[in-house]
């Protein structure tokens, strides 16, 4: 292996920047629980400019800082049951996406992530449920976190699954960050090794990640304040704006 190999050189594209900045503070808003479906637009957006797995490797020491600084800011909130029953079917979806992530295109992942999104979307806009509907059953909340720990490893792109299974929860709008920010802060560690060894966490990416590094705790910062002050329907609308957002772009990258 040359030198050249362990140039510590970020990338110097103003082009990559341009798409970069707003993607970064999408995700790092998006870990505060405010607009949370808006971060899985942060691939997606990178990958005007680079590849999507380059765009996924570049996020990951940024997601590191992103989800401390929310597990911090939402410690006392956790929803600990809830935690510990997606956790395991998270983990269970990236172990399979380090299986397949040689052989899945993930332009395909992506556009049956933005299907199933938009699908999940039309049916809570088409038939509301009641005040009183029982929560999903427990095997959907399985097949979606699995999908979901799937999906992220692929592409960061895990939120519109598990959301499809906890925006009906209808928990407080405190309880739904905390609980995202703990399980993506497990599912994202768990990335590490598999992304290493896929030769995906190189010098390069890494570099251009501590140049977009002081951006990650600013998103965060400006998610908080507006998560603890928002009124509980006003925040679900907009996460429900952000899975519409995410499912048309991801169906548009995957199919067009």
């Amino acid at each position: 292996m040359t030198l050249s190999a362990f140039t510590f050189t970020p990338i110097t594209d103003p082009g990559f920047y341009a798409v970069a900045v707003p993607a970064v503070l999408l995700m790092g808003v998006s870990k505060s629980g405010f607009g949370s479906g808006f971060g899985s637009l942060a691939v997606p957006l990178m990958a005007l400019a680079v590849s999507v797995p380059q765009a996924a490797a570049i996020l990951m020491p940024l997601l590191f800082v992103m989800d401390v600084l929310g597990m911090a800011a939402f410690r006392q909130d956790l929803d600990r049951r809830l935690l510990a029953f997606l956790l395991p079917f998270a983990l269970m979806g990236t172990a399979l996406g380090t299986a397949l992530f040689r052989v899945v295109d993930p332009r395909v992942v992506a556009g049956v992530v933005g299907v199933v999104t938009l699908l999940f979307l039309a049916q809570r806009l088409l038939f509301p449920p009641r005040a009183d509907a029982p929560p999903p059953p427990r095997w959907l909340g399985a097949v979606l976190t699995v999908t979901a720990g799937f999906t992220s490893f692929v592409a960061h792109a895990g939120g519109p699954p598990v959301n499809a299974y906890v925006l009906p929860l209808r928990l407080k709008p405190v309880v739904f960050t905390a609980t995202m920010a703990f399980l993506f802060f497990a599912v994202n560690l768990s990335k590490w090794l598999p992304y290493a060894w896929l030769g995906l966490l190189d010098t390069r990416n890494f570099a251009t990640s501590l140049v977009l590094l002081p951006l990650a705790p600013l998103g965060v910062w400006a998610g908080v304040r507006m998560a603890r002050r928002i009124d509980a329907r006003l925040f679900y609308r907009l996460v429900y704006a952000g899975m519409f957002l995410t499912g048309v772009k991801l169906v548009w990258d995957g199919w067009f």
